[in-house]
């Protein structure tokens, strides 16, 4: 099989629906995003001690399921279990950590920044559902919570990564 169909040659592809649309459409941004996300997230997993691979590899499995959902695939792609498994990391992570008084400043070492990374683009991704739910495109409130809860996910695995490579955190400054 090619892997060129030469079908998006002139600014449209297709969805899993089959139709066919512009590749300016908000549901392609957004399943682009989650596919780059994914992307930032097998990289980060490369990074990442061996104790959260496991977490990793599952989040990028749920990635490819929202992209699907993303590109109008009928079905049941994330689900509310996903959002409290989620939930379960972040208050499992969070257990014995001191609440924070300032915003942290992304950085730190390669892992804790690229759990920064993972962070925003999954703000971004947040903001373009949300764009493509306005312009009449319905991305789903169990994938809308998933999400959210996503970003916070990585910015709890930042915080405990750098406390386990006893990192110091950096905090910003007015």
């Amino acid at each position: 099989m090619k892997i060129y169909t030469k079908g998006g040659d002139k600014g449209r592809t297709s969805l899993a629906n089959g139709v066919r649309t512009s590749k300016s459409d908000a549901r392609l941004e957004s399943y682009g995003t989650a596919d780059e996300l994914n992307s930032f997230t097998g990289l980060l997993r490369s990074k990442m001690p061996a104790s959260e691979q496991e977490r990793l590899e599952w989040i990028q499995n749920k990635l490819f399921n929202l992209g699907a959902l993303l590109a109008a695939a009928e079905g049941e792609w994330i689900t509310e279990s996903d959002v409290k498994q989620l939930e379960a990391w972040i208050d499992e992570m969070q257990a014995g950590q001191e609440p924070l008084r300032a915003f942290v400043l992304p950085g730190g070492n390669e892992a804790v920044s690229l759990c920064h990374v993972c962070r925003t683009v999954t703000r971004r991704l947040e903001r373009q559902m949300v764009s493509a739910r306005e312009n009449g495109t319905e991305t789903g409130e169990t994938a809308m919570q998933f999400v959210n809860r996503l970003s916070d996910f990585w910015f709890v695995l930042a915080l405990k990564q750098a406390e386990n490579d006893k990192i110091t955190f950096f905090f910003w400054k007015k």
